[in-house]
């Protein structure tokens, strides 16, 4: 089978750890011992988070004193792109060494009417307490908001329209490659009336780029990656309870998180509902059990009706 995989930022940082190269790498091998026996029998396409690399390197650049203006979201993006497909790369190629691994800095077209430029809701960067966060957020021109009990920035976070390096993945899978594409969702990007490129200050949820990247590159099975074994109804109250085998229609019923759950379940339902195949939700460290729809949250379309056009 063919499966994209994104993987939560939670793999590579655990929320209040401190950001070392080293902490991250340490978690990427854990990851990675979760996905490279799925290599074994598939063609793997792996994304990734990038929420808090982008957080710390926009404090950096916005507290730089030989910068006169920190370096825009989209140049963050890139970097974070390459910092982390490099761990992945290093730690996939020693678990695979036969494999041929390639990571890809992707760019993802957005659109400059797109209403998450004026309304902002991706949270990145570290957390804060209430008070540190409305400090902050005049000093650097942020927008923050709470992030269950801490407070965190939230920046715009785009409809992805198109991974434009879409060409070079297909090939990179034909000859057998293990893919890591469209870190962070992709780096925004939007097209001029005359052709031309430029960055767009913006974070794109790269559950909703991985759904996208699913959908094209006709995978079998999107595979979200998190740090629960399920979604919950009710979550973090008495009531709560896992929900196992779903479909589309009974999860969009249901209320859950926009900065959390919330997207994971919109990318599932997105391609399910396009493709007619499963998405599962769950656990990283349970990633083959969960492709075997042995555990985790399987999502499925219901029962006769036929995919969205």
């Amino acid at each position: 089978m063919r499966l994209v995989i994104a993987v939560g930022g939670n793999a590579l940082l655990e929320r209040g750890e401190v950001p070392l190269a080293e902490i991250q790498e340490g978690h990427v091998d854990v990851a990675v011992a979760a996905l490279a026996p799925l290599a074994h029998d598939h063609d793997l396409v792996i994304t990734h988070g990038n929420g808090p690399q982008v957080g710390l390197l926009a404090n950096e650049s916005a507290t730089d004193p030989d910068l006169p203006s920190p370096y825009p979201l989209d140049v963050l993006g890139a970097q974070t792109q390459g910092m982390i497909g490099y761990f992945f790369l290093q730690a996939i190629k020693n678990a695979l060494p036969a494999r041929e691994v390639v990571s890809l800095i992707c760019q993802t077209e957005v659109a400059a009417d797109d209403p998450a430029f004026t309304h902002p809701t991706k949270f990145v960067g570290p957390i804060y307490t209430e008070e540190e966060a409305r400090r902050l957020a005049p000093l650097r021109g942020w927008q923050v908001r709470p992030d269950g009990p801490s407070w965190r920035r939230v920046v715009a976070s785009p409809e992805p329209l198109a991974i434009l390096e879409l060409h070079a993945i297909r090939l990179l899978l034909g000859d057998g490659a293990v893919v890591i594409c469209a870190g962070g969702g992709g780096i925004p990007v939007l097209r001029g009336r005359d052709g031309r490129l430029r960055g767009a200050e913006a974070v794109i949820d790269k559950d909703l780029s991985a759904s996208l990247l699913a959908q094209v590159l006709q995978a079998d099975a999107l595979v979200i990656l998190t740090d629960v074994a399920n979604v919950e109804t009710g979550f973090g109250t008495d009531a709560e309870r896992p929900i196992g085998r779903t479909t589309t229609a009974a999860l969009r019923s249901l209320s859950f998180p926009d900065g959390s759950m919330g997207p994971k379940i919109e990318a599932a339902c997105r391609f399910v509902d396009a493709t007619g195949k499963p998405a599962m939700i769950g656990r990283l460290s349970e990633a083959a059990e969960l492709v075997r729809g042995t555990c985790g949250t399987v999502v499925e379309r219901e029962a006769g009706s036929d995919p969205t056009p």
